[in-house]
């Protein structure tokens, strides 16, 4: 395969934020059930969700302001970046956190995607959409992220390949049955990977 675009997504995988997404879950009152929190808000009375999204900002602007940069995160992208890799930060937190985040870390992205801009993973458009603008097929590109949420947005997208980064014992419950990925601990080693897919398809 030719790799034209590596897509990021934002929380757990390039961002560190120290928020516990299942603490959230219980104080906004929704179950652990494959949706992302957003879209469970949407499904609320106004009332609720009003609250719920009040809530959620709060602890996403707690995991801006104590969050940290993951380790190997520049490496990567000046690695893609020297390769002619188009990278896309597309991510289910708003527009505003992600505005932050690049406010405390300059980083180089060709196309930075929020809930405010796009649909949500899991849904393929969140992918399609990036792909689109930038002229890039799916099967030229490479999806990061930390979540089954990414997984699935990949998988429904037919991008090429999905490299799966942390390991959450939470999440494995919810990662798709059959439903292949690479898996790196950490960007460090989805950088080798990379580095490998990259020499592959030369």
């Amino acid at each position: 395969m030719t790799i034209r675009a590596v897509l990021f997504d934002m929380d757990g995988t390039i961002w560190d934020a120290p928020i516990d997404w299942l603490a959230v879950r219980q104080e906004i009152g929704v179950p652990v059930d494959g949706r992302p929190i957003y879209k469970q808000l949407m499904d609320m009375s106004s009332q609720e969700r009003v609250r719920g999204i009040r809530i959620l900002e709060r602890h996403e602007a707690l995991g801006v302001e104590n969050g940290t940069l993951a380790p190997g995160t520049r490496e990567l992208l000046q690695l893609l970046h020297v390769a002619h890799v188009k990278c896309a930060l597309i991510t289910n937190n708003s527009r505003r956190s992600v505005e932050r985040v690049l406010a405390k870390h300059p980083l180089s992205f060709d196309i930075v995607s929020s809930r405010d801009d796009t649909a949500l993973k899991p849904d393929p458009q969140a992918f399609l959409s990036a792909l689109g603008k930038l002229k890039i097929r799916p099967d030229e590109a490479i999806a990061i992220g930390d979540a089954h949420l990414d997984l699935l947005a990949a998988k429904r997208a037919e991008i090429a390949e999905f490299i799966l980064v942390g390991d959450k014992p939470w999440m494995h419950q919810l990662l798709p049955a059959g439903v292949p990925y690479l898996r790196a601990a950490d960007l460090m080693e989805a950088k080798a990977i990379i580095v490998g897919l990259l020499r592959a398809g030369k």
